[in-house]
């Protein structure tokens, strides 16, 4: 079933102010709060000072817009499989949290505009990508290595 909002706008004649009336349904909903994971390249030509730097600014970024950055992974320097802005290496960097859809925009808007990044992809989050980052983290997402024995 879906529930639907209508705002209604009106001006006061006398005295100059917006009024916003609710019509209809008074149970408004707040966006609900999902589960991402972002990964961005950071430019192999900064130092390891300005590539922590960049890190910390996306980090109380998402902090400071609400999100819980419940996981954060630095990959390191690796070889990109194209070149990108003629760098054929970056510094990735994979963060995990849970935020409203609003801060992702506000999120990805300032990950285009900093000269630093040269890529970024930000994805939701299902309950089994959720699991296997757990168990990722844990160290349990490898498969096991069986042992054969060999007969003489």
């Amino acid at each position: 079933m879906r529930r639907v909002c209508i705002f209604a706008i009106s001006k006061s004649s006398n005295e100059g102010f917006v009024i916003i009336y609710l019509i209809g349904n008074s149970n408004f909903q707040r966006m609900k709060v999902k589960n991402y994971e972002a990964v961005f390249i950071i430019s192999p030509v900064l130092s390891e000072e300005q590539i922590k730097e960049a890190v910390d600014k996306f980090s109380s970024l998402l902090k400071d817009s609400g999100a819980d950055v419940y996981h954060s992974e630095d990959w390191g320097l690796r070889k990109l499989a194209y070149p990108i802005e003629k760098k054929s290496t970056g510094f990735y960097q994979l963060f995990e949290f849970k935020a409203s859809p609003e801060v992702i925009a506000k999120f990805e808007l300032e990950l285009k505009r900093d000269e630093r990044v040269l890529r970024f992809l930000t994805v939701s989050l299902d309950k089994y990508g959720v699991e296997y980052n757990e168990r990722r983290r844990n160290g349990l997402g490898k498969k096991s290595e069986t042992k054969t024995e060999e007969v003489a």
